[in-house]
């Protein structure tokens, strides 16, 4: 029996953002947060919206980043698995929050490894280039998509 709980009812409730009434951005501003510094989190995720914005001639910031993070979303990943003495490379499809987990996760990192500049400006520089399908978040899911797609001969032994 797994000791893991995954289930959909042990997942804390988020409250929407004060500014945009939305949930996925609440999320980006948790994931970004470091030491607990909710505030200059929440300015410098919605000083990049408005920035990436701008920069785009979008009429919404919501709906850019909704798309944002659509598109760097993966729908596989990889897992290791160790049969008859091998390890092997599993892809295993991927659904819902899992999904947006690994998409913020690699939005956040993607702005903190750029430098010379504010995190508000990274932040604003890493959604402009997942809206268009460029940059590192997104080069991490297209990554991810051609992993699982060499191990597809694996895939008998997921579970």
């Amino acid at each position: 029996m797994s000791r893991k709980k995954t289930n959909v009812s042990l997942q804390r409730p988020i409250a929407p953002d004060r500014k945009y009434q939305s949930v996925l951005i609440q999320r980006l501003i948790n994931k970004s947060m470091l030491d607990g510094k909710k505030l200059l989190a929440e300015r410098a995720v919605y000083e990049a919206l408005e920035q990436a914005t701008k920069t785009l001639k979008a009429s919404s910031p919501a709906e850019v980043f909704e798309q944002t993070i659509e598109n760097i979303s993966p729908s596989f990943e990889v897992k290791s698995r160790r049969v008859g003495g091998a390890n092997f490379q599993i892809p295993f499809p991927i659904q819902g929050h899992r999904q947006q987990h690994y998409a913020f996760m690699w939005l956040v990192q993607a702005a903190r490894a750029r430098s010379g500049m504010p995190y508000a400006k990274r932040l604003a520089l890493e959604i402009v280039d997942a809206y268009n399908q460029t940059g590192a978040a997104f080069k991490k899911k297209e990554d991810t998509h051609r992993m699982a797609e060499a191990n597809r001969a694996y895939a008998h032994f997921a579970k």
